[in-house]
């Protein structure tokens, strides 16, 4: 059995092997950065640890827990994002209710 951190440390060398779609042209670069940020990686390191639990290869587990990790960090960076209609109307961030920024003239 693996530690949490021998199981983190193969995710971030998962994330950094990781090839993104061509078709998200400008966007890869702003999808990387959101990756490479760091953090607990605990979703693909609970799924690895459950994979390794069950005598499955990593190279087998490794794909869905990749898989988690890019939902998971798409998640936090759609959650900052404004209304796309720029209303004044107030959103919802992280379960609470926010008003846009104010402008200060």
């Amino acid at each position: 059995m693996h530690s949490p951190e021998e199981l983190r440390e193969q995710v971030e060398a998962a994330i950094e092997e990781l090839e993104l779609w061509p078709e998200l042209v400008g966007q890869r670069e702003s999808a990387r950065y959101a990756l490479e940020m760091g953090g607990k990686r605990i979703r693909p390191v609970i799924s690895l640890a459950v994979g390794e639990a069950l005598e499955m290869p990593v190279q087998q587990v490794m794909p869905a827990a990749l898989a988690i990790e890019l939902v998971h960090n798409f998640s936090l960076v759609h959650d900052d994002l404004p209304a796309p209609d720029s209303s004044p109307a107030a959103y919802t961030s992280k379960g609470r209710t926010r008003l846009p920024p104010q402008s200060v003239a």
